[in-house]
């Protein structure tokens, strides 16, 4: 919708594209064709008109000086980022016939690569679905944030389903596991404060003393992945102390009796010393929890990223029927709500262009072991809505998959970034307030509308639009590789579920959803229940039961590298998003890592120092920081930032691990031993500077 609002401008609705549960509701004001201002709209409920620091940035993003507005051709060696400008029909001529002549030979040496840089149905999971079914390419297995928490979901409740948020404030006791909620989930942070107004108490669970569990009634500062053993050892309190909702668990659940047996098996003696917690604490937090009704617990991704982060996250998912928390609304658990959303993926995705065929599917956690292995090689890589050079683990191994001169790289990007630097070609993409699109939430139930608010810089165009060429010049005939990306918005769902000219009127609409979906059972898995033993898991060989798995790198294990790392995001940046934009980037400084005083006391850290973090897999250099935040034996390499920004031009990274979680295959960035000394000043050298805003 657009509408006049006097000499200030035009508002466009839109929607925050990023990697958040969020989903905000945007307003964009346009005057002479230029956004002007941008906000949350005060409409939506979950949005009330409040943005995170990073989105308030955005127009600062989208008119960066920096933004690629032209196709670029590479002229220099991978990796040197050294481009010259060419036509798009030049460009996309050429792109098309290299990967033509490789499909032909064997279309699944042909890789997409994407994640999340956006959100949408349509810029992230529609035309280029299509375009690379039709070309028969290899899949991506796009894990690189939540499977391990997804499918754990999956195989207890059904799916990634849970609670409603603001139905938060109403509880009584709020454990917020993983999350630091005030950085990554600003608008439940809203509830749970709503919720403390009026009595409840709220934990932070998290190895990191984090802006949010500043705010809470108490921190549990448990080490990396040890949530499984906390999780298990408050279901042992509640069954010795009877904290159970016998009903319920009668009715609702499967597989009690082995549970029972499992959790009795983790007395809190035994969870303390493999959390590093006080016993105590685990006692009074299991009392409270068994004891305080209606309890919610909100768990987020960061827990799951370690070995046995699947059974973790499995374990915590049990916590409500034991206690019956799902019978009232201000009960449960929440991980995602994307579940309960019916896309019409196949509408979107048009699987049917496999025409039977079933390529390989590559994991992009392991995407550095893909692009090295030469008995299967990749020879054309496609990147778009993601930056894995960046992003990926075992970053020295990604780069030398990149840095191959024999591997065809085209990146559809916003900037030059890391990955961009390794392009054959550099096409410009639209941003958020250019090209159309439509979005769920994994935080709330509200499907969005985003409009374009203002025309591309230069000659960006959008995934869709990039893709549908593609296919004109490849001869894809098919009438879908000629709809326009609203159209593709209006097919995301069914005209039934969702009202489409709702949407572009008010920019959001509701799921209609019961305000306790499980109170009397009915969980979207095959028995109906919640299942604490899951016969799914059971039979592809794994234990059926959730359980502590140690991690592959636990603390303590190791003489050589002491330290466990966690590499939790930068509050100011959202994955490597916002790292190039100078506002953001001034309040974050430069890259660090987080230490507590007493592991920087042992090596001869001084705040500010210059230190060499390093394991089996490479190094790392950045300025320490002597922190509370630090429990003893964690540091904390916050990222992600853009490699060329680093002292030595790698990121943190450069020390994380492609091992797979239990669960998932997901990866195991928290996950990680290292031992860390300080640089003599002689060494040190300053971080490079990229482009301003």
């Amino acid at each position: 919708m657009t509408s006049p609002i006097s000499a200030e401008g035009v508002q466009v609705l839109g929607a925050c594209p990023h990697d958040c549960p969020d989903t905000c509701a945007l307003v964009t004001t346009v005057k002479d064709g230029i956004a002007v201002k941008l906000q949350g709209n005060p409409a939506h409920p979950h949005t009330a008109g409040v943005l995170c620091t990073k989105v308030s940035r955005y127009i600062e993003r989208n008119d960066h000086p920096e933004r690629l507005v032209q196709p670029m051709r590479r002229v220099g060696l991978k990796g040197s980022g050294r481009f010259e400008p060419v036509s798009w029909d030049e460009a996309l001529d050429d792109i098309a016939a290299r990967l033509g002549a490789i499909a032909r030979r064997n279309p699944e040496a042909i890789l997409p690569y994407s994640y999340a840089g956006t959100m949408g149905l349509v810029q992230g999971e529609s035309m280029d679905r299509r375009f690379f079914h039709k070309l028969g390419a290899s899949l991506l297995d796009r894990t690189i944030c939540s499977t391990a928490g997804g499918e754990a979901m999956a195989y207890t409740l059904g799916g990634k389903v849970g609670m409603r948020i603001e139905f938060f404030a109403e509880s009584k006791l709020i454990l917020i596991w993983g999350s630091n909620s005030i950085a990554s989930n600003l608008h439940f942070w809203r509830h749970a404060q709503a919720a403390r107004r009026a009595g409840a108490r709220l934990v932070c669970i998290d190895p990191r003393k984090t802006e949010t569990a500043d705010k809470c009634d108490e921190h549990v500062a448990l080490l990396p992945g040890t949530d499984g053993a906390l999780a298990l050892a408050l279901m042992h309190e509640l069954i010795v102390n009877d904290w159970l909702d016998h009903d319920y668990i009668a009715r609702h659940t499967l597989g009690w009796e082995a549970l029972r047996e499992r959790a009795l098996q983790w007395p809190p003696a035994r969870a303390a010393a493999v959390c590093g917690l006080p016993e105590a604490q685990i006692v009074e937090l299991a009392r409270a929890y068994g004891t305080t009704k209606p309890a919610a617990i909100r768990l987020n991704y960061g827990m799951q990223r370690v070995r046995g982060g699947g059974n973790a996250a499995r374990a915590v998912a049990c916590l409500p029927a034991l206690v019956g928390a799902w019978r009232h609304r201000a009960g449960g658990v929440l991980l995602s709500s994307s579940g309960l959303y019916p896309v019409d993926r196949a509408a979107l995705q048009r699987p049917e262009l496999l025409a039977g065929r079933r390529p390989r599917t590559i994991n992009m956690s392991t995407i550095g072991d893909a692009l090295t292995d030469r008995a299967n090689p990749v020879e054309a890589i496609v990147v778009y809505n993601s930056n894995p050079v960046a992003v990926a683990p075992d970053s020295a191994n990604v780069v030398a998959g990149f840095a191959r001169e024999d591997l065809f790289t085209v990146v559809l990007e916003q900037f030059q970034t890391d990955t961009a630097d390794y392009a054959d070609y550099l096409l410009p993409a639209t941003t958020q307030l250019e090209h159309w699109d439509i979005h769920t939430s994994y935080g709330h139930t509200d499907v969005l509308l985003n409009r374009p608010a203002v025309a591309p810089r230069g000659e960006a165009r959008s995934n869709g639009q990039v893709f549908r060429d593609l296919a004109a010049r490849m001869g894809f005939d098919e009438p879908c590789f000629r709809d326009d990306d609203e159209a593709i918005c209006r097919s995301a769902f069914a005209a039934a579920t969702i009202d489409f000219e709702l949407l572009k009127a008010q920019g959001f609409a509701s799921l209609k959803l019961p305000d306790a979906p499980y109170a009397e059972g009915g969980f979207p898995t095959a028995s109906g229940r919640c299942e604490f033993f899951s016969e799914r898991l059971a039979a592809q060989g794994q234990d059926g039961l959730p359980d502590h798995v140690p991690n592959y790198e636990s603390f303590g294990s190791s003489k050589e590298y002491p330290l466990a790392m966690i590499s939790p995001p930068a509050r100011n940046f959202l994955n490597s998003s916002f790292v190039n934009v100078r506002s953001l980037r001034a309040i974050e400084g430069e890259p660090l890592l987080e230490i507590h005083a007493a592991d920087a006391a042992a090596r001869g850290i001084a705040d500010g120092a210059t230190v060499r973090i390093y394991n089996q897999r490479g190094e790392h250099r950045c300025r320490a920081e002597i922190s509370r935040r630090a429990r003893p034996g964690v540091v904390h390499g916050l990222g992600i930032w853009w490699r060329k920004l680093g002292l030595d031009g790698t990121n943190v990274n450069q020390l994380t691990s492609q091992r797979l979680t239990d669960i998932g295959r997901g990866p195991t960035f928290y996950d990680c031993l290292v031992e860390v000394e300080a640089v003599p000043v002689a060494t040190a050298a300053a971080p490079a500077e990229v482009a301003a805003s």
